[in-house]
């Protein structure tokens, strides 16, 4: 289903960008939709792919994170303890939760709240529709659990939300722990 989208991204040479921190105003604008087949926003999702890859824990990064206004985001829980179900390193252009249920509160970080970490109530069961980049065919991801929460916390960064935005109040919000 997602392999269209590796033969795409292996034509294009990827660019790490600086990944933007609040309280940038990027972060906290809805972005617009795109045209999934604008060559520049394929190069956008290369980037959110080679961005993400050399940032140590990252398991999703989208367009507002680069300071580029733009529903598209990248995602990759391969590998993380927490994940049950993954499909690997994926891009969606203009995604959309279709279907949700199993909300429970769970801890999450983000590259652009490098400080903090916080208690959100996210969905355990998800559908999300979406678009790939380069051929914009339209995709179904069903997922739980880890992928469920990363892919809710990316559809939230294009949507001009932090995970601060839903977290239940102060008590909720945590210094983040290095870990050596």
């Amino acid at each position: 289903m997602l392999a269209p989208w590796a033969a795409i991204a292996a034509t294009h040479e990827p660019a790490t960008r600086p990944v933007v921190t609040a309280p940038a105003t990027v972060l906290s604008a809805a972005g617009p939709k795109v045209d999934p087949t604008d060559p520049e926003v394929v190069q956008l999702a290369v980037d959110l792919v080679a961005t993400m890859r050399v940032s140590p824990g990252c398991v999703g990064l989208a367009a507002p994170q680069v300071g580029v206004g733009a529903q598209v985001f990248a995602v990759d829980v391969t590998g993380h303890p927490k994940a049950r179900t993954t499909h690997g390193c994926f891009v969606l252009c203009n995604a959309t939760v279709t279907a949700s249920s199993q909300w429970k509160a769970g801890r999450e970080g983000c590259m652009s709240v490098p400080d903090f970490t916080g208690d959100v109530k996210r969905a355990g069961k998800l559908t999300v529709a979406g678009q790939l980049p380069g051929t914009g065919e339209t995709v179904e991801i069903v997922t739980d659990a880890f992928e469920a929460r990363a892919l809710q916390h990316e559809i939230d960064h294009c949507d001009g939300l932090l995970f601060l935005d839903r977290v239940a109040g102060a008590h909720a919000i945590y210094p983040r722990q290095t870990y050596l």
